[in-house]
C-alpha cells in the first residue's frame, strides 16, 4: 500500500498522541496539516514560526521517533511555515524550514549532536538573557476566595466567579466581565479565580496581567518584529486574565491583537477573565467587534457594599491580622466610609498604626479624628438623587416635573444638565443614570452628554447654567 503524507503522519500522531498530555497534543500537533511525501521526507504546514521553532524546541526527539517508525532511520522533517509581514497587508506567504533532526554535517562530515536546549523561548515576560520557559502565572496568592467576602453588592459577580474556577472554560460564563468602581473588589476576585484553578488544575496554563502591560509588550514585539511569537504566547495560556480592560481604549493595534487573541482562545475552549471599572455599554473608543465579544459571556458587577458587608468585611481583616477592636469602633468606621473596600481596609491599618506606635487603646476619639482625615482626603462623589434635586431647585421644578415624558424645552435642557452631571460626578453607569432619571436607556444619557457638551460651546446662556450647577454640585 502506497504511503501518503496523511496516513504517515496519521500514523505518528497515534504514537505522539501516547506520549504526551493530551492538552499539549490539542495545542501544539492537532493545527498540523500533513502537505507531502516525497522519498523518506515528510513536509508538514504549521501556523508560524513561533510553532515551527516550538516543536523544535520541545519536541525534536518524540518526532523523530515517530518519522524513523514510519520512514525508517532516513526520515527527514521538513516545515511549511506560514509567515506574516507585520506593516504589509499582503496575504501570509510560507517559507520551507528543514527540521534539525535532519542530523546536521559539519564541514569535517561528522555527525553534529543537537543541542535543543539552546534556542530561547520568546515569552514576553522573560528579561532579556535569561532563560525561563516556564510561565510564571502573575498571580497573587493572597487574593483568593476565602478572603473575598461575600454580600449583596457582589454576590452574582462572586458566584460566577466560584463557577469558572471550577469549570474554567466549560460555563457560559465565557469570558466573564467583572465590572465596578475603584476598590470595589474586581482584581481580587479576578485573581482569587486563578489562584483557585491553579490549585484545582495545576497541569493549566493560567497567566494574570495588567492591560498596560499587555499593551507594552505588544509595542515590542512590533519594534522587534515579534508579533507572531507575542500572539502565539498568549494563544497558548488556558486561562488568561486581563485587567482593567477600559485602558485599552483608543488603542486600535492592540485592540486588534487582543481581537485575534480572544477569538482563538475562545474557540478552544480556554477561559478568558476580564475586568473592568466600567459596563461594556459604557466603554468608548473600544471597537464594537470587541463590545460584541465581552457580551458573548456574563457580565458581573461589583457595587459598593452595604452596611452588613463592611462590618463583615472589617471584622474578617481584625481576624486575620489577630486583632480585637471594640464594637462601637467598628460600627463607627462601616457607618462613615461607604465608597469602597480599600478604604475602609486602609481606615483599619491606620488604627493598628496609630495604637501600636503610640501605645494608645483603641478610642473612639482616635477613630473618628482617622476617618475624619479619609473623608476630607477623599472626593465627594454627589449622589444622582443630590444633583436633580440642585438641577430641578436651579430651574423652578420639582424633581417629577424634571423626570417627567414632557417635550417642553426648558424641562428637556435640565433633565440632560442632571444627565451630564451624574455622568461627569458619579460612578454610575448611563444605564443606571438613565434609569433613575426617568426611566430612560443609555443612548439617551450618551445623547444628552452629547448635547450638553455642544450647546456649552455654542450657546453663552447655556454655558452659565453649566457653571452655576458646576459650583452648586462641588461646594
Amino acid at each position: 500500500m502506497t504511503k501518503t503524507a496523511e496516513s504517515v503522519w496519521n500514523e505518528c500522531l497515534l504514537f505522539i498522541k501516547d506520549n504526551i498530555k493530551s492538552q499539549a497534543y490539542k495545542t501544539w500537533f492537532e493545527p498540523i496539516k500533513p502537505i507531502k511525501i516525497s522519498g523518506d521526507s515528510l513536509t508538514i504546514q504549521v501556523p508560524s514560526k513561533f510553532f515551527y521553532e516550538w516543536l523544535e524546541e520541545h519536541y525534536i526527539k518524540l518526532l523523530r521517533v515517530a518519522l524513523v517508525r514510519e520512514l525508517g532511520s532516513d526520515a527527514k522533517l521538513i516545515y511549511d511555515v506560514r509567515m506574516e509581514n507585520v506593516y504589509s497587508s499582503n496575504t501570509p506567504h510560507t517559507v520551507k524550514i528543514p527540521s534539525s533532526n535532519r542530523k546536521p554535517i559539519n564541514s569535517q562530515g561528522i555527525t553534529v549532536p543537537l543541542d535543543i536546549n539552546k534556542r530561547e523561548l520568546k515569552n514576553p515576560f522573560v528579561i532579556p538573557g535569561i532563560q525561563k520557559v516556564k510561565i510564571e502565572s502573575q498571580l497573587n496568592p493572597n487574593y483568593n476566595f476565602e478572603s473575598f467576602i461575600e454580600g449583596d453588592s457582589n454576590r452574582l459577580a462572586r458566584s460566577a466567579s466560584m463557577a469558572v474556577a471550577n469549570k474554567p472554560g466549560g460555563t457560559s460564563f465565557n469570558p466573564l466581565l467583572i465590572y465596578g468602581g475603584v476598590g470595589l473588589g474586581k482584581t481580587h476576585l479576578s485573581h482569587a479565580i486563578g489562584v483557585e484553578i491553579k490549585d484545582k488544575y495545576p497541569e493549566k496554563t493560567v497567566l494574570y496581567i495588567s492591560s498596560e502591560r499587555f499593551t507594552q509588550q505588544f509595542i515590542d514585539s512590533v519594534k522587534s518584529n515579534t508579533r507572531n511569537d507575542f500572539i502565539h504566547f498568549y494563544q497558548m495560556i488556558d486561562v488568561l486574565i486581563i485587567d482593567d480592560v477600559q485602558f485599552l481604549s483608543g488603542k486600535t493595534g492592540t485592540q486588534d491583537v487582543f481581537f485575534h487573541i480572544f477569538n482563538h482562545l475562545h474557540q478552544n475552549g480556554k477561559q478568558v477573565i476580564i475586568t473592568s471599572d466600567k459596563a461594556p455599554v459604557d466603554m468608548q473608543d473600544i471597537e464594537q467587534r470587541l463590545l460584541s465579544r465581552f457580551k458573548w459571556g456574563l457580565s458581573a458587577e461589583l457595587q459598593v457594599p452595604d452596611y452588613e458587608t463592611r462590618i463583615s468585611i472589617l471584622q474578617n481583616k481584625l481576624f486575620r491580622d489577630g486583632v480585637d477592636m471594640p464594637e462601637e469602633i467598628v460600627d463607627y468606621i462601616a457607618k462613615n466610609i461607604k465608597s469602597n473596600v480599600r478604604e475602609l481596609e486602609g481606615v483599619l491599618i491606620s488604627m493598628i498604626a496609630q495604637a501600636s506606635f503610640n501605645r494608645k487603646e483603641f478610642t473612639l476619639a482616635l477613630t473618628k479624628q482617622i476617618v475624619d482625615k479619609f473623608v476630607k482626603n477623599t472626593k465627594r462623589e454627589v449622589s444622582i438623587d443630590q444633583i436633580q434635586k440642585v438641577v430641578s431647585s436651579y430651574f423652578d421644578l420639582d424633581v417629577t416635573t424634571l423626570q417627567s415624558k414632557t417635550r417642553k424645552r426648558h424641562i428637556v435642557q435640565a433633565r440632560q444638565l442632571a444627565m451630564f452631571f451624574a455622568k461627569r460626578m458619579t460612578k454610575a453607569s448611563l444605564a443606571s443614570i438613565g434609569s433613575q432619571i426617568g426611566k430612560r436607556d443609555h443612548a439617551t444619557v450618551l445623547h444628552a452628554c452629547k448635547t450638553v457638551d455642544n450647546l456649552t460651546e455654542t450657546d453663552k446662556q447655556f454655558r452659565k447654567y453649566v457653571e452655576d450647577l458646576t459650583k452648586k454640585l462641588t461646594y
